[in-house]
């Protein structure tokens, strides 16, 4: 699966961002495949961007996202699963990359 993606080669201003295809790895153990239709726009971002708070390059920006849960990997060893295919997520936490059209928590 591929996803459209804003990606970030190195930082600098918003001219620094750009649109590119990214391909979308199957959930392996204790992860899920979303499909998202929403990502939060935070200034964290810009700080992301400008290299205040670096991250590895290139990256993809964002850490809040919404969407529906498309896949779902095997559960983890003592785990009971939470998530299923259809199911609504949303969430506002690490690692970065909700601007993005789909990704793997």
């Amino acid at each position: 699966m591929q996803a459209t993606v804003i990606q970030v080669d190195h930082v600098g201003g918003p001219e620094v961002m750009r649109v590119a295809q990214q391909a979308v790895p199957e959930p392996q153990a204790g992860e899920i495949l979303i499909r998202q239709y929403a990502s939060g726009v935070n200034f964290l971002d810009v700080y992301h961007r400008t290299g205040l708070y670096p991250l590895p390059q290139p990256f993809v920006l964002g850490m809040e996202g919404s969407g529906v849960v498309e896949a779902v990997g095997p559960a983890l060893p003592g785990e009971p699963v939470h998530l299923a295919v259809g199911d609504r997520v949303a969430y506002a936490c690490h690692p970065p990359g909700s601007y993005a059209t789909a990704r793997v928590m």
